[in-house]
């Protein structure tokens, strides 16, 4: 039976990092549908590109930052547990990677491609491990010190502050910096529409996330005998509201 427990374990976090991975699509899809069509080649390819560096980046470096673990090891190791932890890496590399991800939508049209795949680099080694570690595995007792004030540690499920809230600092910070896309103000100062270059990939690409959104909530358990129908329903029930928010305060315009 524990061989079967190892075994279930192992392809239930397999296919959450597969349908986290899947996400990176909707990244893509939803960039390359925002930005002028000159520039959805360039969207695509970084975004490919992003995730290479990223995964290289967090197996050699990023990971042993977070968790003081590395797969520079026997094979026999690697293999334990129906090579769990290996499967276990590649769903937090599909964390990792979307703090890229969420960075490039923010500064689309604005970077260039390669001081972005550094910045991309050093994020997803030594930026966001720090957080992660943490967070996550009880680093520099900042766990410890938050329990001891509020007597609870601080808890984050799938990464709503590690990951996206992170991202998101990043990315304004960025914004920030960066400015406005190019000739996106007249000299006037009034705005120059940049209006999407497809509705449809745009579309398909939100309808992308929103699939692998559930493998990114659920199976944030890591193993079957934690999966939750609640983070589930939530996620669901979280998604459809949003779009009804969003419905009434656009005034049924989808692009507000």
């Amino acid at each position: 039976m524990e061989a079967l427990k190892q075994g279930a374990d192992a392809l239930f976090i397999l296919l959450g990092a597969i349908m986290v991975l899947a996400m990176h699509a909707g990244f893509a899809f939803l960039e390359l549908g925002t930005v002028r069509r000159k520039n959805q080649v360039n969207a695509l390819v970084k975004i490919l590109v992003d995730f290479s560096v990223s995964t290289v980046v967090y197996f050699a470096v990023g990971y042993a930052v977070a968790y003081g673990t590395t797969f520079f090891v026997g094979a026999e190791q690697l293999a334990a547990k129906n090579g769990y932890d290996l499967v276990k890496f590649f769903f937090l590399l599909t964390f990792a990677a979307a703090i890229p991800a969420i960075i490039s939508g923010g500064i689309a049209e604005r970077a260039k491609f390669w001081p972005q795949l550094i910045a991309t680099a050093v994020i997803v080694g030594f930026v966001y491990p720090f957080f992660e570690g943490i967070v996550w595995n009880q680093h520099f007792g900042v766990q410890a010190w938050i329990k001891g004030l509020t007597g609870a540690e601080f808890h984050d499920f799938a990464g709503s502050v590690v990951v996206h809230a992170v991202g998101g600092w990043i990315a304004l910070g960025a914004v920030l910096l960066l400015g406005a896309r190019s000739n996106r103000y007249r000299k006037d100062g009034a705005i120059s529409a940049h209006p999407p270059s497809s509705i449809p990939f745009l579309a398909l690409g939100a309808w992308i996330l929103t699939v692998g959104w559930f493998g990114f909530n659920v199976m944030s358990a890591q193993t079957l005998d934690k999966i939750s129908g609640l983070v589930a329903v939530n996620s669901l029930m979280a998604m459809v509201g949003g779009t009804l928010a969003a419905l009434a305060v656009g005034k049924n315009d989808p692009g507000f």
